[in-house]
């Protein structure tokens, strides 16, 4: 405090309207136990939301992998291996829901922690980087999900399933043998009666009608192809793989907000990237294929939006110069105007 006059704004309090002094460090950790305790609040609802939605979301994840299976004649049915696994993945992703949802919360928070601290024109910085960072990672998810994890649960069903054939054995049918034949369906017919048997071709079973009349329950047998290797994936595994692909593109994803900083802060240039592009293509492949799988495609599906957002850097670094962004000042005297402006926050 100076002059019996707080350090912080009281919440809700417009930074123009309070005059900023220094603030001691008692002030300091209070003022950091109100943001965290707010930013903890603020999650609450969005965590019953998130618990809300999370088996929607959780049928959601699993679209692609579904599809991916059924297109190549699989049964489109993931498993579990332990009674509650179906449960703690749920309940994953409610919290990874309410994590990324409830994330500009936190970012406001923290904001308005440190934003007393920053001259107006750094504050600039953050409002041109806060918005593009969230559009990145927005984009980077639907990406993965739209693009990445199709082609390579497509590539790795197939893989799996050229893995060898069972050899059934071929044998002659004796002339008194009738084979039983049952309907083929794409799905399960209307008003069934107890001891139906067809074929759903939907769902790769074979499905037998049972209970009382009134009262039918219908229960399926899957059915495999002749290959050695049992494509039969593991919920909580699956999950994990997506999340990760997930964090990991949202993150390399950030590449413009990276090169903005690093030009801004006059380690890099338009010029001396340009320069460089054959060596920041070589480094964008080795992480894209970190990021992702081992096939060929997923890495260069990863490695072609990295490197125009490489490029994408470089045009916004040639076009929002520090100077232009901290508000009128000139590349030149940015650093010692920025460093002797006193404004208030």
């Amino acid at each position: 405090m100076r002059d019996g006059t707080p350090s912080y704004p009281p919440v809700g309090m417009p930074y123009d309207d309070f005059s900023m002094a220094t603030m001691p460090l008692g002030d300091h950790l209070d003022e950091l136990r109100k943001r965290l305790l707010l930013a903890l609040l603020g999650l609450l609802p969005v965590l019953i939301v998130g618990m809300a939605l999370g088996r929607r979301m959780l049928e959601w994840l699993l679209i692609p992998v579904r599809e991916s299976l059924r297109q190549e004649d699989l049964v489109a049915q993931l498993q579990t291996i332990s009674p509650a696994e179906a449960f703690y993945t749920y309940v994953k992703i409610a919290l990874v829901f309410t994590v990324l949802v409830g994330s500009p919360w936190i970012l406001y928070q923290l904001w308005r922690f440190i934003a007393p601290g920053l001259y107006a024109s750094e504050r600039r910085f953050a409002y041109l980087l806060a918005p593009m960072s969230m559009v990145l990672s927005i984009t980077s998810v639907l990406f993965v999900f739209f693009v990445i994890l199709p082609v390579v649960l497509t590539f790795f069903i197939q893989f799996g399933s050229s893995i060898g054939d069972q050899d059934p054995g071929i044998v002659e049918r004796p002339p008194s043998l009738v084979l039983p034949t049952i309907p083929v369906l794409e799905g399960d017919p209307a008003d069934l009666a107890p001891g139906e048997v067809w074929l759903n071709l939907r769902l790769k079973q074979i499905r037998v009608a049972s209970g009382e009349p009134g009262e039918i329950h219908v229960l399926g047998s899957m059915l495999t192809g002749g290959s050695v290797v049992a494509q039969q994936y593991r919920l909580s595994e699956y999950v994990r793989m997506v999340l990760v692909m997930m964090l990991g593109f949202a993150v390399a994803f950030q590449l413009p907000v990276v090169v903005l900083l690093l030009g801004w802060a006059g380690i890099v240039t338009p010029k001396f990237l340009g320069k460089y592009r054959r060596h920041a293509l070589l480094v964008l492949a080795i992480i894209s294929a970190v990021l992702t799988p081992a096939d060929p495609l997923s890495m260069i599906l990863m490695a072609v939006p990295l490197y125009l957002l490489y490029e994408l850097g470089i045009l916004l670094l040639g076009v929002l110069k520090p100077g232009r962004v901290a508000g009128g000042f000139s590349d030149e005297d940015y650093g010692s105007a920025a460093s002797d402006e006193e404004q208030r926050p």
